[in-house]
């Protein structure tokens, strides 16, 4: 797995947390779904994306189980990754934007699949959950750890039984919920992920966060 770039996408600001990621650099030697999809799950990641045309930034994601039009924190990796003006899943063009240590993105949160959104009344209770919650589909459990500020305290759980029980930093979700409350917010998902996020013209969403490279898949980072 030579061609396959390992990044950590929404670390904190000491370089920590964060989802990790796989790039495959050169999704040309992988040109079937079958392929992509049997790779996808060998990594075992909760997305791998497959790079088709880096200069145009042509990407394919892909959950251990399944073929993704749109996610969050895989064009926020392959975006810093491959250092383009936009990126381009099946759902549609995506503009991008480096801000400092942050690699932003401009999308519709009608984009992002289906996600349960459930508010919980404290950052303990969400804290409390086991890991996944009883119950099934999409799960995006959240609470105010500071209401004023815009500061949200969330954990986000797939249930959907390809082996990855809780997801570490979940871009869609965060476009949902940025969506729902119409204000930017400031997300700590999972461990201590940093998701940021701010409402842009014509009802799209923006989503930044920190990258960093961990190395080649197979590496012991």
């Amino acid at each position: 797995m030579t061609d396959i770039d390992v990044l950590r996408v929404f670390c904190a600001a000491d370089g920590r947390h964060g989802n990790t990621l796989g790039v495959v650099r050169e999704g040309r030697n992988h040109p079937d779904q079958a392929s992509r999809q049997a790779i996808a799950a060998e990594l075992g990641y909760s997305e791998t994306v497959f790079v088709d045309d880096p200069e145009r930034g042509v990407v394919d994601i892909y959950t251990p189980g399944l073929r993704l039009p749109f996610a969050g924190h895989p064009l926020v990796g392959v975006a810093w990754l491959l250092d383009v003006e936009a990126v381009n899943p099946p759902a549609g063009e995506v503009w991008v934007r480096q801000d400092g240590e942050f690699t932003w993105i401009t999308a519709r949160p009608e984009w992002a699949p289906p996600r349960e959104l459930r508010q919980y009344g404290s950052v303990a209770e969400v804290e409390a959950l086991p890991a996944p919650p009883p119950g099934e589909g999409w799960l995006y459990a959240w609470a105010w750890q500071d209401e004023a500020a815009g500061r949200v305290r969330a954990r986000a759980f797939p249930r959907r039984d390809d082996g990855i029980v809780e997801d570490e930093a979940t871009g869609a979700a965060a476009l949902l919920l940025t969506d729902r409350l119409g204000r930017a917010l400031n997300i700590t998902q999972g461990r201590g992920s940093q998701l940021i996020t701010a409402p842009a013209p014509d009802g799209e969403i923006e989503l930044g966060g920190r990258v960093l490279l961990l190395g080649p898949a197979g590496d012991p980072a």
